[in-house]
């Protein structure tokens, strides 16, 4: 298992100029941090990707992330088709309809049903500090349970 904090990292937006999607493609024209991602995410069995809720969706260094997989099929034929993912996000407000939440899970659910990912859940909860979600049991232990679905066969 590996960590990746995409806010360490050097990630440039896609540039939508398709050098990915050309036939016999070397992948991103982009050089960047991505080129180091591809590979892990590519052998990797499952994902989780966890992000906070800023201005009603998801992080943009997240969005990023997810713009800049358009290049994986140039690395590799097929390489969402059942890749299992879990997402996990917190919020400042106390109701994920008024937070935005419910937006970035709309995403992340349209986005993995479009590539054929297996979803396998969304755990989320209300915290404004970091380490402050911890304190509620209700989210660490839906986070738990969704760690043991992502890992089942």
């Amino acid at each position: 298992m590996e960590t990746v904090f995409l806010h360490d990292l050097h990630i440039a937006p896609c540039k939508a100029c398709y050098a990915c999607q050309k036939k016999n493609s070397k992948g991103c024209s982009i050089d960047d941090a991505m080129q180091k991602i591809y590979p892990k995410l590519l052998a990797a069995e499952a994902w989780v990707i966890a992000t906070p809720v800023y201005w009603f969706t998801m992080s943009a260094q997240t969005k990023i992330f997810m713009d800049r997989c358009f290049a994986l099929p140039a690395y590799h034929p097929d390489p969402f088709r059942e890749k299992r993912i879990a997402i996990a996000m917190t919020y400042g407000d106390a109701d994920p309809l008024a937070s935005g939440c419910v937006n970035a899970w709309r995403t992340f659910q349209d986005a993995y049903a479009y590539t054929e990912s297996l979803l396998v859940g969304i755990v989320y909860g209300s915290a404004t500090e970091a380490g402050q979600i911890r304190a509620d049991e209700k989210a660490m232990e839906e986070a738990f349970l969704l760690g043991r679905q992502l890992v089942a066969e």
